[in-house]
C-alpha cells in the first residue's frame, strides 16, 4: 500500500500494528507542504498512492479535481459515532457535492504563540503589540505559505477566506509592510522559532499556533501557550486547522484503504498520532480523550481548545491564496 503523508504519520507506532493486522506492507512518500502534494497527485500521481493525509482542504480538493474515491459516510458510522460531534458526518469542509473527500485526522488552532514568563496573556489578546514600537525586533513572522498572512489579514478587518477585490489586497500589503518593519525574523525552522520563544528572543510567534507549542509543553514548558485573540469588529481573529486522510481514485484496494483510515482515527491510534516528538495535536475521537493522561491534556491545551474553536475560522482555501503570498513574499524582499 502506498501512502502519502506528513512526517508523523509514518511513524512505526502508527504503522507498524496495520501492516501486521492486514499483512500488507505500507510504502510512505513524505510531502513538506499540502500544495505541492496536491499537486503531484493532480498531475496523474493519485495513481500511484492508496491513501493521502494532507491539510484538509486540500482532501477537499481532490473531489472536484475528480481524483477521489469518495468515502459512504454510512460504512463509516461507526466511526463518526466516536467523534466529537463538531466533527460528525455530513462534516461540510470535506464535503463535495453532498459526498465525503475524507476523514479528519488532527487539528489544531493559529493565533498568538505566547512566553507568559515575559508577557502576559491578556498582552496577547489582540494583534495590537505586533505594531507597537515597543516590539520591535521582538516579532518572530514563521516563513509557512498563508499561515502569517491570514491572521493579519483578519487583524486589517478582512475575511481571506473569501474572494477579495484590489482596496483588500492594498489593505493586507499595508498590513505586512507594518509587521516587518516590526518584525525581527522571519523562519522557516520550527526549532528556532521555539529557541526564540523559550528565551524571549522572540515576544510572539507570527502565522504559528499549536502545532509549534505543543512540544514546548510536551517537555514542561507550560508557561508556553497559544490562544486566539479576541472577536475584532465581530470578526474571528483564530484559524481552525485540520488535517484529513482521503482515498485517491482507483486504490489498488478499497477495502484496505478504507480500514487504513479507521486505523487512523481509532482512539488508540489517534492518541499516539497525536502524541509525536516533534509536535503533539488534538484528535477528532471524543473517546481518545478518555485515554489521555492529564498531563496530555494539560499540553495539549484541552481546557481551551472549544473557546478556540469558537472564536475561530475553519482554515479553507483562499480564492486569493496566489496573489497574498505574492504581496508576502514582495513585502519581505522590500523589508530585506
Amino acid at each position: 500500500m502506498n501512502f502519502m503523508c506528513w512526517e508523523g504519520y509514518d511513524s512505526p507506532r502508527i504503522l507498524k500494528p496495520f501492516e501486521s493486522a492486514h499483512d500488507v506492507d505500507i510504502n510512505v512518500d513524505l510531502i513538506t507542504d499540502s500544495a505541492g502534494g496536491f499537486a503531484k497527485l493532480a498531475a496523474g500521481g493519485y495513481r500511484h498512492f492508496d491513501v493521502v493525509t494532507s491539510d484538509s482542504p486540500w482532501i477537499a480538493r481532490m473531489g472536484p479535481a475528480g481524483i477521489c474515491e469518495y468515502l459512504d459516510d454510512e460504512g463509516f458510522a461507526d466511526t463518526y459515532a466516536q467523534f466529537y460531534e463538531e466533527f460528525q458526518a455530513p462534516f461540510a469542509p470535506l464535503q463535495h457535492d453532498g459526498r465525503s473527500t475524507g476523514l479528519p485526522t488532527r487539528w489544531g488552532w493559529v493565533g498568538p504563540t505566547v512566553n507568559t514568563e515575559y508577557d502576559s496573556l491578556e498582552t496577547w489578546s489582540s494583534y495590537d503589540p505586533c505594531f507597537d514600537p515597543a516590539y520591535r525586533d521582538r516579532i518572530c513572522v514563521l516563513n509557512w505559505g498563508d499561515w502569517p498572512i491570514m491572521p493579519m489579514a483578519l487583524h486589517a478587518g478582512i475575511n481571506p477566506y473569501k474572494e477579495l477585490d484590489d482596496a483588500e489586497l492594498r489593505e493586507i500589503r499595508k498590513v505586512l509592510r507594518a509587521l516587518f518593519n516590526n518584525t525581527r525574523a522571519v523562519v522557516g525552522d520550527l526549532s528556532t522559532a521555539q529557541k526564540g520563544l523559550l528565551d524571549g528572543s522572540f515576544r510572539i510567534l507570527v502565522g504559528s499556533g499549536t502545532y509549534a507549542t505543543s512540544a514546548l509543553r510536551k517537555a514542561g514548558h507550560d508557561h508556553i501557550k497559544s490562544i486566539v485573540p479576541e472577536p475584532k469588529d465581530g470578526l474571528n481573529q483564530g484559524i481552525v486547522w485540520m488535517e484529513a486522510t482521503g482515498i485517491p481514485k482507483e486504490p489498488s484496494s478499497r477495502e484496505v484503504a478504507r480500514a487504513f483510515i479507521k486505523h487512523l482515527v481509532s482512539p488508540e491510534t489517534a492518541v499516539k498520532l497525536a502524541w509525536m516528538d516533534t509536535t503533539c495535536n488534538l484528535v477528532p475521537n471524543r473517546e481518545a480523550e478518555k485515554l489521555f493522561s492529564q498531563e496530555q491534556k494539560h499540553a495539549l491545551q484541552m481546557d481551551y481548545m472549544w473557546t478556540a474553536w469558537e472564536k475561530s475560522h475553519f482554515h479553507s482555501i483562499a480564492p486569493n491564496a496566489d496573489d497574498m503570498l505574492a504581496i508576502f513574499q514582495e513585502e519581505l524582499s522590500r523589508a530585506g
